[in-house]
């Protein structure tokens, strides 16, 4: 059951904290190191050096049928040389570099990310390393791992 809201004058959040009232020597400690540590992150952040190091997670769907894992992964505009899949063990790495066209004029609105990208899955049980498929229409890849024979599920018939 719910109740409605009812708002009491003078609540906490209404009252003044005993730290507020006159500004106390730990209270400007606190605004001063905030105030450090938000120079710092906007100075990291605007080092292009770490900026262009970092890499970008794709969007993409995994989906297990009986047969395989299915991941679809959307690179749109991306050649297929510029893409690389891996398998080691359980884990899928889809990597590359989305490089940025050359433009004329002055780019005046940007969304689209560029720059080095990067996915990577755990896959839930073993999978045929030699039989995995890649392929790459209308920007989406698709990359279909086929489950070792011991994770499909098999029918068991019960003798008396």
């Amino acid at each position: 059951m719910t109740l409605p809201v009812r708002h009491r004058p003078g609540s906490l959040l209404e009252r003044a904290f005993p730290w507020r009232e006159p500004i106390s020597p730990i209270t400007a400690e606190f605004d001063d190191l905030f105030d450090r540590m938000n120079r710092l992150f906007e100075s990291a952040a605007a080092v292009p050096s770490v900026a262009g190091r970092m890499a970008w997670a794709p969007l993409a769907d995994m989906c297990e049928t009986d047969e395989a894992y299915v991941v679809e992964c959307e690179l749109p505009g991306i050649k297929r040389e510029d893409i690389d899949v891996q398998l080691s063990e359980r884990e899928l790495c889809i990597t590359g570099e989305w490089q940025e066209r050359q433009r004329e004029g002055v780019l005046r609105h940007a969304t689209r990310r560029t720059g080095r990208f990067e996915y990577r899955a755990l896959l839930p049980s073993e999978v045929k390393a030699e039989n995995v498929q890649a392929t790459l229409e209308d920007g989406v890849l698709t990359v279909i791992a086929p489950k070792a024979q011991a994770a499909k599920p098999r029918h068991i018939e019960i003798t008396a």
